[in-house]
């Protein structure tokens, strides 16, 4: 059985793992508001869409189309399957897949694996996109991702295991940014956690759900930091 217990801490390539987390988190908090990360918002927004298509599938139901607009929101238009699982599925799966793209950073082969399926997906997602914005969105990042990777493979400028750590941890925190914003600066009615909360038999509040979802996105991003270090060991 793997043993994921953390024997050997802080070795260089651990410390500049933890070194480039923090560094991204800071950099992604400062120009949180700033034009300079518009591109990287809407991809999680894509990201978040894209985990509610996928949940919706997972239930048998019908995706009839996916948006992402300028001003960062998105709609999954879904037909059937099993809305309290679709509807979580937004904030938890951009917070997991953030999680597996910052585990992805820590290898050279695993970051080429998880651009290769970056790219696969805005590929498909282009010709299915229901809006403008998520067509030039995929178009724009298709092209970022691969000069990224013609520069790790041809000159010595190595920074696609860096991109890939920085898409994982924006994702990681748009996901707890996203509910506090809609949930608790200010008061989103038609938000997931409000929907949640209205089909869900629980007794708890939108906003209470959102907190439950919000710290669990941040113990994903926590579990993703804790492996990479055991993986880097």
């Amino acid at each position: 059985m793997p043993n994921w217990e953390l024997k050997h801490c802080c070795k260089h390539e651990q410390i500049v793992f933890l070194a480039t987390i923090g560094v991204c988190a800071v950099v992604i908090l400062a120009l949180w508001r700033t034009v300079l990360l518009l591109p990287f918002k809407l991809v999680t927004v894509f990201i978040h869409e894209a985990s509610h298509a996928i949940a919706c599938k997972l239930t048998c139901g019908h995706v009839e189309g996916i948006q992402v607009h300028a001003d960062e929101g998105g709609t999954t238009q879904t037909r059937g399957g099993v809305y309290w699982f679709i509807l979580p599925a937004g904030y938890l799966g951009s917070a997991f897949w953030g999680m597996v793209l910052v585990l992805a950073s820590t290898k050279l082969l695993t970051a080429r694996i998880a651009a290769g399926c970056l790219l696969v997906t805005l590929i498909v997602v282009l010709f299915v996109a229901k809006n403008w914005t998520l067509r030039g969105l995929c178009i724009g990042f298709v092209l970022f991702l691969a000069v990224v990777w013609i520069l790790q493979e041809t000159t010595k400028i190595k920074i696609l295991r860096y991109i890939i750590l920085f898409i994982g941890v924006m994702n990681s925190l748009f996901s707890v940014y996203d509910i506090y914003d809609d949930l608790i600066s200010r008061r989103v009615h038609h938000s997931d956690a409000e929907k949640f909360a209205e089909v869900c038999p629980c007794p708890c509040t939108g906003v209470g759900w959102g907190i439950i979802w919000g710290l669990i996105s941040f113990l994903f991003l926590c579990g993703a930091t804790y492996l990479g270090l055991v993986i880097l060991s």
